[in-house]
C-alpha cells in the first residue's frame, strides 16, 4: 500500500479540522459548522455521472436533511472554477469545497486504492462522514455507491 493512503475515521473520534476554498474561492472551515450536525461527503470529480447523481440527490433532499438538523458539505479534488460550473449547471444549493491537494481527503481516510475500469488506481474514494455538533464522527462510510446513497443515509440517520 502506498504511504499516502490513510486510515479511515471511526465513530467517536474527533474529525480533523479543515479550511478549503468554495466554488467562489471563499475559505470555508469546518469550525464554521460547530454546533451543527454536518454531513461531509467526498466525491471524485464534478460533473461526472455518479458525482452528478449524488450531488443532485443531496440537493433534492437538502430541505429534509436541514429540517432534521444536518448541514451538507461536498469535497472533491476539483478546482474552484470546476466547482462553480458544477454548482451553476445543476443548481446545487450547498457548499462544494476544493481539496486540490487532497490533504483533507487523506485526513478523512477518503483517499486510497480503488478499482476503476478493472485497474487498481489511487484516488478519491467516494465517502461520507457525519459529524455531531462538537465535530466528532458519528458515522463514516467508505466505498459507497452514488445511486441511492442519500436515501440510504437518510434512513440510517432517521431522517
Amino acid at each position: 500500500m502506498s504511504p499516502t493512503l490513510t486510515t479511515k475515521l471511526q465513530p467517536g473520534t474527533q474529525a480533523p479540522d479543515f479550511s478549503l476554498p468554495d466554488a467562489e474561492g471563499k475559505q470555508t472551515a469546518l469550525a464554521d459548522y460547530r454546533g451543527k450536525n454536518v454531513i461531509v461527503y467526498f466525491y471524485p470529480e464534478a460533473a461526472t455521472p455518479g458525482c452528478t447523481t449524488e450531488a443532485c440527490d443531496f440537493r433534492d433532499n437538502l430541505a429534509s436533511l436541514q429540517g432534521s438538523g444536518y448541514e451538507v458539505i461536498g469535497v472533491s479534488p476539483d478546482a474552484p472554477a470546476a466547482l462553480a460550473a458544477f454548482t451553476g449547471d445543476f443548481a446545487l444549493t450547498f457548499p462544494l469545497l476544493a481539496d486540490e491537494d487532497h490533504s483533507v481527503a487523506l485526513a478523512y481516510g477518503a483517499w486510497g486504492e480503488k478499482l476503476v475500469g478493472g485497474e487498481v488506481v489511487e484516488g478519491l474514494v467516494r465517502s461520507t462522514v457525519v459529524l455531531d455538533p462538537e465535530g466528532k464522527v458519528t458515522l463514516a462510510q467508505y466505498q459507497i455507491k452514488a445511486q441511492g446513497h442519500v436515501q440510504a443515509l437518510k434512513e440510517t440517520l432517521g431522517v
